[in-house]
Protein backbone atom coordinates (compact mmCIF):
# COMPACT_ATOMS: atom_id res chain seq x y z
CA UNK A 1 0.00 0.00 0.00
CA UNK A 2 2.79 2.44 0.91
CA UNK A 3 4.61 1.64 -2.34
CA UNK A 4 1.49 2.54 -4.33
CA UNK A 5 1.22 5.79 -2.43
CA UNK A 6 4.89 6.53 -3.09
CA UNK A 7 4.37 5.88 -6.80
CA UNK A 8 1.43 8.30 -6.82
CA UNK A 9 3.52 10.99 -5.12
CA UNK A 10 6.31 10.46 -7.67
CA UNK A 11 3.88 10.81 -10.56
CA UNK A 12 2.32 13.92 -9.03
CA UNK A 13 5.79 15.37 -8.52
CA UNK A 14 6.79 14.74 -12.14
CA UNK A 15 3.46 16.10 -13.39
CA UNK A 16 3.94 19.25 -11.30
CA UNK A 17 7.45 19.81 -12.65
CA UNK A 18 6.41 19.26 -16.25
CA UNK A 19 3.32 21.45 -15.87
CA UNK A 20 5.28 24.24 -14.19
CA UNK A 21 7.87 24.19 -16.97
CA UNK A 22 5.17 25.21 -19.46
CA UNK A 23 3.06 27.31 -17.09
CA UNK A 24 0.08 24.92 -16.99
CA UNK A 25 0.00 23.76 -13.37
CA UNK A 26 -3.48 25.19 -12.70
CA UNK A 27 -5.24 21.85 -13.22
CA UNK A 28 -3.01 20.04 -10.72
CA UNK A 29 -3.43 22.73 -8.08
CA UNK A 30 -7.22 22.61 -8.47
CA UNK A 31 -7.22 18.83 -8.00
CA UNK A 32 -5.02 19.05 -4.89
CA UNK A 33 -7.32 21.69 -3.42
CA UNK A 34 -10.64 20.05 -4.36
CA UNK A 35 -9.61 16.65 -2.98
CA UNK A 36 -8.00 18.15 0.15
CA UNK A 37 -4.65 16.48 -0.47
CA UNK A 38 -2.34 19.20 0.87
CA UNK A 39 -2.98 18.25 4.55
CA UNK A 40 -2.38 14.60 3.59
CA UNK A 41 0.96 15.47 1.98
CA UNK A 42 2.02 17.53 5.02
CA UNK A 43 1.18 14.64 7.35
CA UNK A 44 3.12 12.21 5.15
CA UNK A 45 6.08 14.61 5.02
CA UNK A 46 6.35 14.84 8.80
CA UNK A 47 5.87 11.08 9.20
CA UNK A 48 8.87 10.36 6.97
CA UNK A 49 10.91 13.03 8.76
CA UNK A 50 10.26 11.35 12.11
CA UNK A 51 11.09 7.94 10.59
CA UNK A 52 14.45 9.32 9.43
CA UNK A 53 15.29 10.66 12.88
CA UNK A 54 13.98 7.81 15.04
CA UNK A 55 13.81 4.56 13.05
CA UNK A 56 16.52 4.90 10.37
CA UNK A 57 19.40 5.32 12.90
CA UNK A 58 18.22 2.15 14.68
CA UNK A 59 18.23 0.27 11.36
CA UNK A 60 21.82 1.34 10.71
CA UNK A 61 22.90 0.11 14.17
CA UNK A 62 21.35 -3.36 13.91
CA UNK A 63 24.23 -5.83 13.59
CA UNK A 64 22.09 -8.60 12.09
CA UNK A 65 20.63 -6.30 9.42
CA UNK A 66 22.47 -7.11 6.20
CA UNK A 67 19.99 -6.44 3.40
CA UNK A 68 20.43 -7.92 -0.04
CA UNK A 69 19.63 -4.47 -1.41
CA UNK A 70 19.31 -1.03 0.20
CA UNK A 71 16.94 0.11 -2.54
CA UNK A 72 13.73 -0.19 -0.41
CA UNK A 73 15.27 1.99 2.33
CA UNK A 74 16.45 4.51 -0.23
CA UNK A 75 12.88 4.79 -1.53
CA UNK A 76 11.69 5.83 1.95
CA UNK A 77 14.49 8.40 2.23
CA UNK A 78 13.65 9.70 -1.23
CA UNK A 79 9.94 9.94 -0.33
CA UNK A 80 10.49 13.06 1.79
CA UNK A 81 12.41 14.72 -1.05
CA UNK A 82 9.60 13.98 -3.50
CA UNK A 83 6.91 15.45 -1.24
CA UNK A 84 8.81 18.64 -0.41
CA UNK A 85 9.65 19.12 -4.09
CA UNK A 86 5.95 18.77 -4.96
CA UNK A 87 4.98 21.28 -2.28
CA UNK A 88 7.66 23.70 -3.48
CA UNK A 89 6.20 23.54 -6.98
CA UNK A 90 2.56 24.15 -6.00
CA UNK A 91 2.83 26.43 -2.93
CA UNK A 92 3.36 29.38 -5.22
CA UNK A 93 -0.45 29.53 -5.44
CA UNK A 94 -2.50 31.22 -2.72
CA UNK A 95 -5.29 28.64 -2.85
CA UNK A 96 -2.79 25.84 -2.12
CA UNK A 97 -1.54 27.68 0.95
CA UNK A 98 -5.09 28.29 2.14
CA UNK A 99 -6.11 24.66 1.55
CA UNK A 100 -3.52 23.53 4.10
CA UNK A 101 -5.82 25.08 6.76
CA UNK A 102 -4.52 24.45 10.30
CA UNK A 103 -1.87 22.06 8.98
CA UNK A 104 0.03 25.13 7.78
CA UNK A 105 1.27 25.36 11.38
CA UNK A 106 2.81 21.89 11.08
CA UNK A 107 4.43 22.83 7.77
CA UNK A 108 5.89 26.03 9.26
CA UNK A 109 7.19 23.94 12.16
CA UNK A 110 8.77 21.52 9.66
CA UNK A 111 10.41 24.34 7.67
CA UNK A 112 11.80 25.84 10.87
CA UNK A 113 13.49 22.55 11.77
CA UNK A 114 15.03 22.32 8.31
CA UNK A 115 16.26 25.93 8.34
CA UNK A 116 17.78 25.37 11.77
CA UNK A 117 19.75 22.46 10.30
CA UNK A 118 20.89 24.71 7.45
CA UNK A 119 22.04 27.43 9.84
CA UNK A 120 23.97 24.85 11.88
CA UNK A 121 25.92 23.50 8.89
CA UNK A 122 29.66 24.07 8.72
CA UNK A 123 30.92 26.81 6.44
CA UNK A 124 31.80 24.48 3.56
CA UNK A 125 28.86 22.13 3.98
CA UNK A 126 31.07 19.13 3.19
CA UNK A 127 31.89 16.03 5.21
CA UNK A 128 34.80 13.66 4.92
CA UNK A 129 33.72 10.46 3.20
CA UNK A 130 35.52 7.12 3.66
CA UNK A 131 37.13 5.71 0.52
CA UNK A 132 34.91 2.61 0.63
CA UNK A 133 31.37 2.80 1.98
CA UNK A 134 29.58 -0.22 3.36
CA UNK A 135 25.77 -0.21 2.92
CA UNK A 136 24.78 1.50 6.22
CA UNK A 137 27.43 4.21 5.75
CA UNK A 138 26.43 4.64 2.13
CA UNK A 139 22.79 5.09 3.12
CA UNK A 140 23.73 7.58 5.82
CA UNK A 141 25.80 9.58 3.32
CA UNK A 142 22.89 9.61 0.87
CA UNK A 143 20.56 10.70 3.68
CA UNK A 144 22.90 13.58 4.61
CA UNK A 145 23.07 14.74 1.00
CA UNK A 146 19.31 14.58 0.63
CA UNK A 147 18.79 16.35 3.96
CA UNK A 148 20.71 19.37 2.68
CA UNK A 149 18.72 19.53 -0.56
CA UNK A 150 15.42 18.99 1.31
CA UNK A 151 16.29 21.88 3.64
CA UNK A 152 16.83 24.15 0.63
CA UNK A 153 13.41 23.13 -0.73
CA UNK A 154 11.89 23.89 2.69
CA UNK A 155 13.37 27.39 2.44
CA UNK A 156 11.49 27.96 -0.81
CA UNK A 157 8.25 26.60 0.68
CA UNK A 158 8.59 28.92 3.66
CA UNK A 159 9.13 31.90 1.38
CA UNK A 160 5.90 31.06 -0.50
CA UNK A 161 4.08 30.83 2.83
CA UNK A 162 5.32 34.29 3.81
CA UNK A 163 3.92 35.61 0.53
CA UNK A 164 0.47 34.94 1.99
CA UNK A 165 0.88 36.50 5.45
CA UNK A 166 -2.38 38.41 5.10
CA UNK A 167 -4.45 35.26 4.58
CA UNK A 168 -2.68 33.00 7.11
CA UNK A 169 -4.32 32.00 10.41
CA UNK A 170 -3.41 34.33 13.29
CA UNK A 171 -1.54 31.53 15.03
CA UNK A 172 0.66 31.04 11.96
CA UNK A 173 2.01 34.59 12.20
CA UNK A 174 2.60 34.22 15.93
CA UNK A 175 4.43 30.96 15.32
CA UNK A 176 6.68 32.41 12.61
CA UNK A 177 7.49 35.68 14.36
CA UNK A 178 7.55 34.88 18.06
CA UNK A 179 7.64 31.12 18.65
CA UNK A 180 10.33 30.39 16.05
CA UNK A 181 11.66 33.94 15.51
CA UNK A 182 12.12 33.28 11.80
CA UNK A 183 13.44 36.79 10.98
CA UNK A 184 16.53 36.18 13.14
CA UNK A 185 16.95 32.67 11.71
CA UNK A 186 16.86 34.12 8.19
CA UNK A 187 19.49 36.67 9.21
CA UNK A 188 21.70 33.72 10.21
CA UNK A 189 21.26 32.25 6.73
CA UNK A 190 22.18 35.57 5.09
CA UNK A 191 25.24 35.84 7.33
CA UNK A 192 26.60 32.29 6.92
CA UNK A 193 25.08 31.28 3.56
CA UNK A 194 25.39 27.46 3.78
CA UNK A 195 24.89 27.06 0.01
CA UNK A 196 28.09 29.00 -0.69
CA UNK A 197 31.67 28.23 0.36
CA UNK A 198 35.29 28.95 -0.46
CA UNK A 199 37.46 25.97 -1.32
CA UNK A 200 41.07 26.13 -2.53
CA UNK A 201 40.69 29.84 -3.21
CA UNK A 202 37.61 29.36 -5.38
CA UNK A 203 34.01 30.26 -4.61
CA UNK A 204 31.60 27.36 -4.92
CA UNK A 205 27.81 27.63 -4.81
CA UNK A 206 25.06 25.04 -4.68
CA UNK A 207 22.55 25.52 -7.48
CA UNK A 208 20.21 23.19 -9.36
CA UNK A 209 21.18 20.19 -7.24
CA UNK A 210 24.97 20.43 -7.49
CA UNK A 211 28.00 22.38 -6.27
CA UNK A 212 29.84 24.33 -8.96
CA UNK A 213 32.70 26.83 -9.14
CA UNK A 214 31.57 30.42 -9.68
CA UNK A 215 33.71 32.49 -12.10
CA UNK A 216 35.00 35.79 -10.66
CA UNK A 217 32.67 37.92 -12.79
CA UNK A 218 29.60 36.11 -11.37
CA UNK A 219 30.57 36.06 -7.69
CA UNK A 220 28.40 39.06 -6.79
CA UNK A 221 25.33 37.70 -8.57
CA UNK A 222 22.40 36.81 -6.35
CA UNK A 223 21.41 33.15 -6.51
CA UNK A 224 17.82 31.90 -6.33
CA UNK A 225 18.41 30.75 -2.76
CA UNK A 226 19.72 34.18 -1.75
CA UNK A 227 16.63 35.69 -3.32
CA UNK A 228 14.31 33.37 -1.38
CA UNK A 229 15.84 34.46 1.94
CA UNK A 230 15.61 38.19 1.13
CA UNK A 231 12.03 37.89 -0.14
CA UNK A 232 10.99 36.04 3.02
CA UNK A 233 12.60 38.78 5.13
CA UNK A 234 10.79 41.45 3.12
CA UNK A 235 7.47 39.68 3.69
CA UNK A 236 8.02 39.21 7.43
CA UNK A 237 9.50 42.61 8.26
CA UNK A 238 7.64 45.04 6.01
CA UNK A 239 4.11 43.72 6.42
CA UNK A 240 2.15 46.06 8.76
CA UNK A 241 0.54 43.10 10.54
CA UNK A 242 3.93 41.46 11.12
CA UNK A 243 5.40 44.71 12.43
CA UNK A 244 2.58 44.93 14.98
CA UNK A 245 3.16 41.36 16.17
CA UNK A 246 6.97 41.09 16.12
CA UNK A 247 8.95 41.87 19.26
CA UNK A 248 11.70 44.32 18.27
CA UNK A 249 13.60 43.91 21.54
CA UNK A 250 17.30 44.63 21.95
CA UNK A 251 18.50 41.24 20.70
CA UNK A 252 16.16 41.01 17.71
CA UNK A 253 16.93 44.59 16.73
CA UNK A 254 20.70 44.02 16.83
CA UNK A 255 20.35 40.86 14.73
CA UNK A 256 18.21 42.56 12.09
CA UNK A 257 20.59 45.51 11.82
CA UNK A 258 23.31 43.09 10.71
CA UNK A 259 21.50 43.01 7.36
CA UNK A 260 22.67 46.55 6.55
CA UNK A 261 26.19 45.27 5.89
CA UNK A 262 24.86 42.95 3.16
CA UNK A 263 22.59 45.49 1.44
CA UNK A 264 25.17 46.71 -1.06
CA UNK A 265 24.35 48.72 -4.17
CA UNK A 266 25.10 45.66 -6.32
CA UNK A 267 22.61 43.55 -4.37
CA UNK A 268 19.90 46.23 -4.41
CA UNK A 269 20.31 46.64 -8.18
CA UNK A 270 19.48 42.94 -8.58
CA UNK A 271 16.46 43.07 -6.25
CA UNK A 272 15.11 46.66 -6.21
CA UNK A 273 12.55 45.82 -3.52
CA UNK A 274 15.43 45.82 -1.05
CA UNK A 275 15.37 49.63 -1.14
CA UNK A 276 12.35 49.38 1.18
CA UNK A 277 14.36 47.10 3.45
CA UNK A 278 17.17 49.68 3.60
CA UNK A 279 14.71 52.38 4.62
CA UNK A 280 13.12 50.15 7.24
CA UNK A 281 16.48 49.26 8.81
CA UNK A 282 17.63 52.88 8.81
CA UNK A 283 14.45 53.84 10.63
CA UNK A 284 14.79 50.89 13.02
CA UNK A 285 18.34 51.94 13.94
CA UNK A 286 17.24 55.34 15.28
CA UNK A 287 13.86 54.47 16.83
CA UNK A 288 12.41 52.25 19.49
CA UNK A 289 9.47 50.32 17.97
CA UNK A 290 6.34 49.90 20.02
CA UNK A 291 6.05 46.62 21.94
CA UNK A 292 4.15 43.88 20.12
CA UNK A 293 0.39 43.77 20.35
CA UNK A 294 -0.75 40.84 22.48
CA UNK A 295 -4.39 40.25 21.72
CA UNK A 296 -4.38 36.49 21.10
CA UNK A 297 -5.46 34.48 24.10
CA UNK A 298 -6.08 31.05 22.58
CA UNK A 299 -3.35 29.87 20.24
CA UNK A 300 -3.36 26.87 17.92
CA UNK A 301 -0.28 24.66 17.91
CA UNK A 302 1.12 22.05 15.49
CA UNK A 303 -0.35 18.62 16.22
CA UNK A 304 1.05 16.10 13.71
CA UNK A 305 4.54 15.80 15.20
CA UNK A 306 3.24 15.45 18.78
CA UNK A 307 0.54 12.96 17.74
CA UNK A 308 3.05 10.64 16.06
CA UNK A 309 5.45 10.86 19.02
CA UNK A 310 2.73 10.14 21.57
CA UNK A 311 1.51 7.17 19.55
CA UNK A 312 4.95 5.63 18.91
CA UNK A 313 7.18 6.93 21.70
CA UNK A 314 9.38 4.17 23.12
CA UNK A 315 8.55 1.82 20.23
CA UNK A 316 11.18 2.97 17.72
CA UNK A 317 13.42 -0.08 18.06
CA UNK A 318 10.46 -2.45 17.84
CA UNK A 319 9.25 -0.62 14.74
CA UNK A 320 12.72 -0.89 13.18
CA UNK A 321 12.95 -4.62 13.83
CA UNK A 322 9.44 -5.18 12.45
CA UNK A 323 10.29 -3.25 9.29
CA UNK A 324 13.56 -5.15 8.86
CA UNK A 325 11.67 -8.42 8.94
CA UNK A 326 8.63 -7.51 6.86
CA UNK A 327 9.65 -4.61 4.60
CA UNK A 328 13.40 -4.15 4.19
CA UNK A 329 14.37 -7.78 3.63
CA UNK A 330 12.62 -8.47 0.32
CA UNK A 331 13.10 -11.60 -1.72
CA UNK A 332 14.72 -11.60 -5.14
CA UNK A 333 11.31 -11.64 -6.77
CA UNK A 334 10.12 -8.70 -4.66
CA UNK A 335 13.18 -6.69 -5.65
CA UNK A 336 12.62 -7.41 -9.33
CA UNK A 337 8.97 -6.35 -9.01
CA UNK A 338 9.91 -3.13 -7.20
CA UNK A 339 12.59 -2.34 -9.78
CA UNK A 340 10.11 -2.96 -12.60
CA UNK A 341 7.49 -0.69 -11.01
CA UNK A 342 10.14 1.99 -10.46
CA UNK A 343 11.24 1.87 -14.10
CA UNK A 344 7.60 2.16 -15.15
CA UNK A 345 7.25 5.38 -13.15
CA UNK A 346 10.21 6.94 -14.96
CA UNK A 347 9.61 5.43 -18.40
CA UNK A 348 9.70 7.90 -21.28
CA UNK A 349 6.19 6.98 -22.38
CA UNK A 350 4.63 7.74 -18.99
CA UNK A 351 6.58 10.98 -18.59
CA UNK A 352 5.42 12.08 -22.03
CA UNK A 353 1.83 11.13 -21.16
CA UNK A 354 2.10 13.36 -18.09
CA UNK A 355 3.47 16.26 -20.11
CA UNK A 356 0.79 18.87 -20.88
CA UNK A 357 2.07 19.46 -24.43
CA UNK A 358 2.11 16.74 -27.05
CA UNK A 359 5.42 16.16 -28.91
CA UNK A 360 5.89 18.05 -32.14
CA UNK A 361 7.37 16.92 -35.46
CA UNK A 362 10.98 17.99 -35.86
CA UNK A 363 10.41 18.78 -39.56
CA UNK A 364 7.03 20.49 -39.87
CA UNK A 365 6.09 21.25 -36.25
CA UNK A 366 2.77 19.37 -36.39
CA UNK A 367 1.65 17.06 -33.58
CA UNK A 368 3.78 13.90 -33.84
CA UNK A 369 3.03 10.28 -32.97
CA UNK A 370 6.23 8.52 -34.06
CA UNK A 371 9.52 8.70 -32.17
CA UNK A 372 12.96 8.05 -33.70
CA UNK A 373 13.91 4.46 -32.86
CA UNK A 374 17.60 5.31 -32.64
CA UNK A 375 17.97 8.43 -30.50
CA UNK A 376 14.53 8.17 -28.81
CA UNK A 377 14.49 11.99 -28.57
CA UNK A 378 13.22 13.31 -31.90
CA UNK A 379 9.60 12.99 -33.07
CA UNK A 380 8.06 12.82 -36.54
CA UNK A 381 4.52 12.91 -37.89
CA UNK A 382 5.32 10.35 -40.64
CA UNK A 383 8.03 7.81 -41.36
Amino acid sequence: RWLRQHECVEKLNMHAILSASVGQEQLLTELLVNYAKIPVLIGELISVEIWKHKVFPVLCRLEDFKPRSTFPIYMVLHHEASIINLLETVFFYKEICESAENNILDLIDYCHRKLTLLAARSANGQTVTPAVLVPPQELQKQAETMEFEISLKALSVLRFITDQVESLPLSALTQMLNTHNLPCLLVELVEHCPWSCWEAGKLRKFENGTWHVVPPEDQVKMTKLDGQVWLALLNLLLSPECQRKYNFDGFNKSQLLKLRAFLTDVLVDQLPNLVEMQRFLSHLAVTEPAPPRKDLILEQVPVIWDHIFKKNGGKWEAIAKHQVKHIFSPTEEDLKLQAYRWTQIYSLDIMEALAPDKPRCRVCGAEAAKRCSRCRNEWYCTR
